[in-house]
């Protein structure tokens, strides 16, 4: 299986159109919260156009795994054709389980308990390594990126969680899971 994995799209025109773009080359497409609204903490996206994501991302609902960010509402959900509000899901990807997360909630500090490998957003920073005897992996941030890192994404392919530029889908940071 091939994933998409992307976080923190804070209502970004541009963000939407990569994943549109990226999103044949994939099985399925995880989304790790924080789609349509920026936040009162984060400046305004580039090309911030909640309005217009909200078609882009419904037109790949049949694709789409998503669990709630911070910046998540019941509003949210009523514009959205696939669900957004659970804290945390669980997707079997080949031979391992990999929990679903924003980050907010559930995070290095306090993992989703009986998680061996936990996918999160939220800091807006990539993350790809083990803690604990848990690998924790988060894609970054495909329209506000901190800590001095590009926009970036992430992808599961054959056991590898890959953080990837979201300008040329260069690998930034990698980790290799083990049965």
């Amino acid at each position: 299986m091939k994933a998409l994995i992307v976080s923190d799209i804070h209502g970004s025109l541009d963000a939407a159109r990569k994943i549109e773009k990226l999103a044949p080359s994939y099985d399925i497409i995880i989304c790790l919260g924080d789609i349509l609204y920026h936040g009162p903490r984060n400046d305004l996206p580039q090309s911030y156009n909640p309005k217009a994501v909200i078609p882009i991302m419904n037109s790949l609902q049949d694709r789409i795994i998503a669990v709630r960010g911070n910046c998540e509402a019941e509003v949210d959900q009523m514009v959205l054709s696939f669900p957004v509000m659970s804290t945390t899901a669980i997707v079997f990807a080949d031979s391992f389980s990999l929990t679903l997360t924003h980050g907010h909630i559930y995070n290095e500090e306090n993992p989703v308990p009986g998680s061996s490998v936990m996918l999160y957003g939220h800091t807006h920073i990539p993350v790809a390594h083990e803690k604990d005897g848990i690998v924790f992996f988060n894609p970054g941030s495909m329209s506000i990126p901190k800590g001095g890192f590009k926009a970036t994404y992430g992808e599961y392919c054959d056991g590898v969680l890959s953080v990837r530029d979201l300008e040329d889908s260069s690998i930034v940071m990698s980790y290799t899971l083990q049965d």
